[in-house]
């Protein structure tokens, strides 16, 4: 289940899926499959050798592309998830989902 997102924000992701561009979409995420994991950054892009180029450009696989039309998608968890979003500069993603490490506090001394 999907939530910490709006309609708004999910009719954008939509539409560049469907225009065959790459879009990501971070939102807050429960499965018990995955302990500890509370986000996930859904990368879709309806032209498959397109996702599947992006995978490999970001060291995935792309195998484990979910082939679910009309929004094929890469679901990002993890240390991966970060990192990813990172290096495509979305850091704004990052912030709002707390995916960033908190600083650390000055001890005073």
């Amino acid at each position: 289940m999907a939530f910490g997102i709006t309609r708004a924000e999910l009719t954008e992701w939509k539409e560049a899926v469907t225009r065959g561009d790459i879009a990501y979409l971070t939102h807050y995420w429960l499965d018990p499959r995955f302990p500890g994991i509370t986000t996930v950054t859904k990368v879709g892009c309806k032209d498959l050798d397109r996702l599947a180029a992006w995978c490999l450009t970001h060291g995935l696989d792309p195998k484990y592309i979910h082939h679910r039309p009309p929004y094929p998608h890469f679901d990002l968890i993890g240390p991966k998830q970060r990192q990813v979003l990172l290096a495509v500069g979305l850091t704004e993603q990052l912030r709002r989902f707390r995916l960033l490490p908190l600083p650390e506090k000055s001890s005073g001394v």
